[in-house]
């Protein structure tokens, strides 16, 4: 009995484990948002400095006292579905955080690229990895520029000379 019961319970975590790592097992059979996902990305250049007349500011949250903005000059789109920008992010006493970024529409993520420095240099990202867009809080600036000027129904809503438009007339998709 006390065997069966071993063996019961053995069973009882393997199903467990299989349950908890299954989200993250991919198929062969991917349909093409996942085969998007998976393509290996196109090379990061990264653009000239954030120039202030270049700047588009865009509304992230009636809760946050900061000033969101992207350069229009850096945005970009790839052949993967990319979007490539810099984002400028400024308090109200003038101090400023320069990223270059990407957002993937196919999958709701984001990337850092680079951390632009005060001299005009960029200095490339640690953690290179996709994150997941949250979109809650203050800090939801990357749902607002996915949901409002870069991505529909899971696709870049237009090329980049599209979106920059669509930045600089505040005229969001939804």
């Amino acid at each position: 009995m006390l065997m069966q019961n071993r063996v019961s319970n053995f069973f009882l975590v393997l199903l467990a484990l299989i349950a908890l790592y299954a989200p993250f097992a991919t198929s062969a059979n991917t349909d093409d948002a996942d085969s998007d996902a998976l393509k290996a990305e196109s090379p990061v250049v990264l653009p000239a400095p954030a120039q202030k007349s270049n700047l588009l500011s865009f509304y992230v949250s009636p809760t946050t006292t900061l000033d969101f903005a992207v350069d229009a000059k850096s945005v970009s789109v790839t052949e993967e579905g990319i979007v490539r920008f810099v984002l400028v992010i400024t308090s109200q006493s003038g101090a400023s955080n320069i990223s270059y970024e990407g957002i993937r529409c196919s999958t709701g993520e984001k990337k850092l690229y680079a951390i632009g420095q005060t001299n005009g240099s960029w200095s490339v990202a640690r953690k290179d990895v996709w994150d997941t867009i949250i979109d809650r809080g203050i800090n939801r600036q990357h749902a607002a520029l996915a949901k409002d000027y870069f991505c529909e129904t899971g696709m870049v809503a237009g090329r980049a000379e599209v979106i920059v438009d669509r930045l600089r007339k505040k005229k969001a998709l939804r």
